[in-house]
C-alpha cells in the first residue's frame, strides 16, 4: 500500500492554487497566507511531500500554530480541515491543511465548527 495521499498529477504548483504568498517554511512544510481567506490570517499548511507522514506533519505544525495564537490572545479559536474529494470541495491534486482563526462574533452562533460546511447541519442542540 502506497503512503501517497492524492493520486494523479501532482499540483502543489498548480498556478491556481490558492497560495503564493509564503509566511513560513521548514523541511516539510511550507506555509502560506491563503489567497481567499475565511478571516483574516487563514493559512495553508501544505506539505512538501504527498506522504501520510508529512501531511501528519503538517496537520501537527497547523494545530500547534493555532494553539499559540489562541495562547497568546491574537485569536479566540480556530478550526483546522482538510477538502478530499471533489464532493468534499477539494479544488488542487495535492494535500493541504487550512488553519482558520476564529473570533468571538465572527458568526452569529458558531455551535457545530466544522459540521457548518454543510449548511443547516451545524447546530445540533
Amino acid at each position: 500500500m502506497s503512503d501517497k495521499i492524492f493520486d494523479g498529477p501532482d499540483d502543489k504548483s498548480d498556478s491556481s492554487a490558492p497560495w503564493d504568498n509564503i509566511l513560513q517554511e521548514d523541511f516539510h512544510v511550507v506555509v502560506y497566507y491563503d489567497k481567499y481567506p475565511c478571516t483574516p490570517g487563514h493559512l495553508l499548511f501544505v506539505p512538501k511531500y504527498n506522504t501520510t507522514h508529512i501531511l501528519s506533519e503538517a496537520f501537527n505544525d497547523a494545530f500547534r500554530y493555532g494553539r499559540a495564537k489562541v495562547n497568546s490572545g491574537e485569536w479566540d479559536g480556530f478550526n483546522v480541515g482538510l477538502n478530499y474529494g471533489e464532493a468534499a470541495g477539494q479544488t488542487v491534486n495535492w494535500p493541504h491543511i487550512h488553519l482558520i482563526p476564529r473570533r468571538k462574533g465572527d458568526v452569529e452562533d458558531p455551535v457545530g465548527g466544522v459540521r457548518n460546511t454543510i449548511p443547516g447541519k451545524g447546530n445540533y442542540k
